[in-house]
């Protein structure tokens, strides 16, 4: 998985981080993305005491997978997952 092929997987049950946000409280999230819809992602801290609801299109997300670590702008995974797999067979 790359920055570039991100968008195409499941993102439910990565870890993630955010990295950037227009809302200054959002910077610093970071926990496990336990749910997805069109246009957010709800996180879970790693004590799981809070839920985070997060809108995509005003962050950056930083994913950490296989020790690796990819940034993406939210705006690029707005949509269903489906929908973006989708869009891919498009261009």
């Amino acid at each position: 998985m790359t920055a570039r092929s991100i968008v195409w997987h499941e993102l439910i049950g990565l870890k993630a981080k955010i990295i950037r946000a227009s809302h200054p409280e959002l910077v610093g999230i970071e926990g496990h993305i336990i749910d997805e819809t069109r246009n957010t992602l709800t996180m879970v801290g790693d004590t799981a005491e809070k839920l985070w609801v997060i809108p995509k299109s005003v962050v950056e997300i930083e994913f950490e997978i296989d020790d690796k670590k990819i940034r993406i702008h939210g705006r690029d995974l707005i949509g269903r997952p489906e929908m973006r797999l989708k869009k891919r067979w498009r261009r």
